[in-house]
């Protein structure tokens, strides 16, 4: 059956969901900016470094010139037919909706969120850099997601420009089966074209007032014809090894002709088995057009990567497959909620399956309520536009709803089906703050109720002891621009405490607890009494229970009130009253009464025997433990090693790139405070780095009497 509504203006095999990710400043923004002017979306190219980038559209990101929050754009690439070259979709108009995602690690969740809902991506490296430390990190979350993507090697244009060693790193840094497809002609200020290894042709992007729009197809002359040779001997190998059909021809010793080794390098770019590489520079105009070709030829149409599956919210046992086709339920996935000063409360959503129309019902399985949608909004970048339905495949956003959160499946009415969410890391950073007067303290909780629905890695709590309301977030520089966006946005002045880390505790050897609590003075009273276990768990499962109670001592009925004590009880540990981490907990005894006993009464009993247990099971507290990679000239390589060693970093390597050294540290993330600044002074601004965040670690025992005091006041 066609999946396809006749009234779709593209079919779903003319659609690509793609994202641009990369470390900052590998040149996203640019790329997107250049993707937009070569499609017709654009007749003016804007610059990052004017505050002119269309995706770039937050006051804050202009002010920057970094991306912050992720923009969706949707545009046309039409594919030509040239002559001497084969192209798999000639003489098609293709629709191509991108998300250009942030490149700083404070705002990783945004690239997370988007990368759950593609179903390709760009991936882009800095000629120069090559392999960063944010790089990684995407390349990580697309691999989770199983993302298929073409990785662009940016900026040939720049001194020290190495298409080669760029290509080597993602093979051994990343893994990746990489093959080259577009190589660059030249470098640096001699970047002319590049070599279009399939088709066995030069491009040469011409340097006019067009910026770059015309390009010349030409014959391979001189050492580019050995180039050219050898990276098609190892793409034919490459393709034959991981595509079966292309395997079996070459096996045979037949010719494979270029559209058979397109559709094997199509095929095995979407099962993930080779990743395409291709060189060019954004800015200079260079390799844009034959980049979007390969988008087209290479990255899956929502036909081509595997249904969604969801679960039964009842029985999650129970999965259920979301096909890809207008005719079937409607299915999507809030991935994204955003508060527009125009429009209220906007919904991203990418649909997996079906139609939905503006004016129509859909029901949240999460609060198994339905809410209508009041409009339908097709989003280009901070612009608007109205549309009257969303079909399968479509990425855009609604109006209406108010009962949705970051990852809710919605659905036809009545229909329980639930999509995996996308998952988020854990704040690493704290801070303090208050409204400056009264009258802004209805309008502060407002704002950051907003702004946490927004951001799910952007969280708000209140201090019991103190009353203080703590925000957390992923970084400095997050918490600045939360800080930023309440004063602009909600016309709210705040005050704010200095930062303050996001410290764990864990336990280091197993113990027992045992709690009781006992109120019978008169009147109804109180009974709960537990006895459980405890012992430290794998790093990063977090907490696990196991419920061992046998013979009904504690009743059946009161065991979800002893699950919700030990988890109350993780959320503050006995050293500062931190989150406790990697905890193994059986319940294994108590007793009732059989009047006095209730669910507070065990809820605060198995709270009593989670803190007994930690005493006895020798708790410890964990800090934030970041990955820092710091670019610096071979000059001031000593300086930075010992500046890194006095703030208790442990140096991991280093490596040469040129004139350059990368140092590799693990340091603790309460000694980086203030090291852009330290950095730049060490080497008279001439070194820049990157952290992300690592793993945890215990506290030196040293340290810990300070950090204590400090929590406790």
């Amino acid at each position: 059956m066609n999946p396809n509504s006749p009234n779709r203006q593209y079919v779903l095999e003319r659609t690509r969901n793609i994202g641009i990710a990369a470390h900052i400043d590998a040149g996203k923004t640019t790329l997107t900016e250049r993707i937009l002017f070569y499609t017709g979306m654009i007749h003016k190219i804007g610059e990052v470094h004017d505050g002119a980038a269309t995706t770039d559209w937050m006051e804050q990101e202009r002010e920057r010139g970094i991306t912050i929050t992720s923009a969706a754009v949707t545009t046309e690439w039409w594919q030509r037919a040239e002559e001497g070259t084969v192209k798999l979709f000639p003489d098609q108009k293709q629709r191509i909706n991108i998300i250009d995602t942030p490149g700083h690690v404070d705002f990783t969740a945004e690239v997370e969120r988007s990368l759950r809902v593609l179903d390709g991506a760009i991936v882009v490296f800095c000629g120069v850099a090559g392999v960063q430390p944010q790089s990684e990190t995407v390349w990580r979350q697309a691999t989770k997601y199983n993302v298929p993507r073409i990785v662009f090697v940016n900026k040939m244009d720049r001194t020290g420009a190495d298409f080669d060693n760029v290509f080597n790193e993602v093979k051994e840094k990343l893994g990746a089966n990489a093959v080259r497809i577009l190589i660059p002609i030249g470098c640096e200020d001699h970047l002319i074209g590049q070599i279009d290894v399939v088709n066995q042709r030069a491009v040469y992007f011409s340097d006019d007032e067009k910026f770059g729009s015309t390009y010349t197809i030409k014959e391979l002359e001189g050492e580019l014809i050995d180039i050219a040779k050898e990276a098609y001997e190892e793409l034919v190998h490459a393709v034959a090894d991981a595509d079966e059909l292309v395997g079996e021809k070459f096996l045979m010793e037949e010719p494979v002709s270029l559209e058979e080794l397109k559709q094997g390098l199509r095929r095995a770019t979407i099962a993930n088995h080779l990743i395409p590489v291709a060189g060019g520079s954004a800015f200079k105009n260079k390799g844009v057009q034959y980049l979007l070709d390969a988008v087209v030829d290479y990255l899956p149409s929502p036909l081509d990567i595997p249904s969604a599956i969801g679960m039964d919210p009842d029985n999650e046992e129970h999965q259920i497959e979301v096909v890809t086709s207008d005719h079937e339920k409607f299915v999507a996935l809030a991935f994204k909620l955003w508060a527009d000063k125009f429009v209220g409360k906007l919904v991203f959503f990418r649909v997996y399956s079906g139609v939905i129309k503006k004016g129509d019902t859909v029901y949240n399985p999460r609060t198994r309520r339905s809410e209508r949608v009041g409009r339908l909004i097709q989003i280009q970048a901070s612009e608007h536009k109205d549309i009257d339905a969303c079909y399968a495949g479509d990425i855009a956003a609604m109006v209406g709803l108010k009962n949705v959160t970051t990852g809710d499946t919605l659905a036809a009415d009545k229909y329980d089906v639930v999509l995996e969410p996308p998952t988020f890391p854990e704040p690493v950073i704290s801070m303090a703050v208050e409204p400056r007067t009264k009258v802004d303290q209805e309008k502060l909780a407002m704002a950051l109720s907003r702004l946490s629905e927004e951001d799910p890695t952007f969280m708000v709590k209140t201090d019991e002891e103190t009353g203080q309301t703590i925000i957390s977030g992923m970084g400095e520089l997050h918490l600045e621009i939360i800080i930023d966006r309440i004063r602009r946005e909600f016309k709210v002045e705040a005050n704010t405490g200095a930062p303050q880390i996001a410290y764990r505790e864990t336990i280091t050897k197993a113990a027992g607890g045992e709690g009781k609590l006992v109120k019978q003075s008169g009147g109804r009273g109180q009974y709960g009494h537990v006895i459980l276990s405890m012992k430290p768990n794998e790093k990063g499962k977090g907490l696990t229970i196991e419920n061992k109670v046998v013979g009904g001592t504690i009743p059946k009925e009161y065991i979800s009130a002893v699950l919700k004590g030990v988890n109350e009880a993780m959320t503050n540990g006995i050293i500062a009253g931190y989150p406790v981490i990697d905890v193994h907990v059986e319940i294994l005894d108590g007793s009732y009464h059989d009047v006095d006993s209730n669910e507070n009464a065990f809820t605060m009993a198995a709270i009593f025997a989670m803190k007994d247990g930690f005493k006895k099971a020798k708790s410890i507290l964990l800090e934030p433990i970041m990955a820092v990679e710091v670019s610096t000239p071979d000059d001031y390589q000593g300086d930075v090693m010992g500046d890194l060693s006095r703030r208790r970093g442990q140096i991991q390597n280093t490596e040469s790139k040129g004139k350059l050294s990368i140092v590799h540290a693990n340091v603790p993330l309460k000694e980086m405070f203030g090291y852009s600044t330290a950095v730049r002074t060490l080497s008279s601004g001439r070194a820049s780095y990157a952290m992300t965040p690592s793993h945890f670690e215990q506290v030196p025992t040293s340290i810990v009497e300070e950090i204590v005091s400090d929590r406790l006041g």
